[in-house]
């Protein structure tokens, strides 16, 4: 059995590694724009980030390799972006619906740096190029009780403090980093979500500490509006804490071999949650993380 776990946790944390750390090539996408089931979408390009509408709480906005997307409660996903642009770090604002950051890819090659959406995700502008830009963050987080604070991952730590438009390296990043979360309470307080486990600083990024005792990989890592922070640890499931506490609850060890790689949770309902997969799923809870459906399957 443990060397089973051994076995599962390490294949877990090299496809992470391919997937997070290693800017994949861009593919020529092979479609149309009109509208197709999502999990037809997911054959297509790759999930890099999840986010509800706020203004419509049936709808889920999914930003990936080949554009950014909205999905419909009957599972259908449509472009609404301009372009075919691979956006990364994808990072809602906390407060204004309207709002969007990212980094990523241009469809034509290269880095993106800082970008902005004021239009929910139809046209995308760089708003900064970041510390030794244009940056490409592959992980991104934003302060909910400050949103002028956003942090960034790219040849380093980095924070802006005034919504992205100015940019400054700070603190450590821990090895073999997946994801990155900010406390909806403390813009200090940060989680990271990497091979050796999930990590917790309080000081802003200076220095970093197991916010739980199991160090097998987790994948995912993201706090809420609600006070919670949910990791997903391979070999244990998805899980959920108060922000701050570090008391672990088992919210859900139903997904076999798959690992999780976003989350979000409906602002409107604690209970709604939807989850992207390392099968390309696009999963939906309505009860808490208990049960869990693919978008659009009645």
């Amino acid at each position: 059995m443990i060397d089973n776990m051994k076995t599962y946790s390490a294949r877990i944390g090299a496809v992470l590694l391919s997937v997070v750390l290693v800017a994949a090539p861009m593919r020529t996408f092979a479609g149309t724009d009109t509208p197709m089931p999502v999990a037809a979408l997911a054959k297509k390009t790759h999930f890099h980030g999840i986010a509800v509408d706020a203004k419509d709480p049936s709808r889920v906005y999914l930003a990936t390799h080949h554009g950014f997307y909205v999905v419909a409660p009957d599972g259908t996903a449509t472009r609404i972006s301009d372009n075919r642009n691979d956006y990364m770090g994808f990072t809602p604002h906390p407060t204004d619906p309207d709002v969007f950051f990212a980094s990523g890819h241009p469809a034509t090659g290269g880095n993106t740096g800082f970008l902005q959406s004021t239009d929910g995700g139809r046209t995308w502008r760089q708003l900064a190029m970041g510390v030794r830009g244009p940056v490409d963050f592959h992980q991104m987080a934003i302060s909910r009780s400050d949103p002028r604070i956003i942090y960034g991952v790219y040849g380093g730590l980095q924070v802006s403090r005034d919504g992205g438009r100015t940019w400054e390296m700070r603190g450590n990043v821990p090895p073999k980093l997946f994801d990155l979360a900010v406390s909806a309470t403390d813009p200090n307080r940060l989680y990271a979500a990497t091979q050796g486990g999930l990590l917790v600083s309080t000081n802003a990024g200076e220095s970093w500490q197991p916010a739980h005792y199991n160090i097998s990989p987790a994948s995912m890592v993201r706090t809420t509006a609600h006070g919670d922070v949910y990791a997903f640890i391979a070999g244990l499931g998805l899980l959920r804490s108060p922000d701050g506490s570090l008391r672990w609850n088992f919210v859900s060890k139903g997904f076999g071999d798959r690992y999780l790689l976003h989350l979000a949770v409906d602002p409107s309902n604690v209970d709604t949650l939807y989850v992207v997969t390392s099968e390309g799923e696009l999963l939906k809870s309505t009860d808490g993380g208990g049960a869990w459906k693919p978008v659009g399957a009645n």
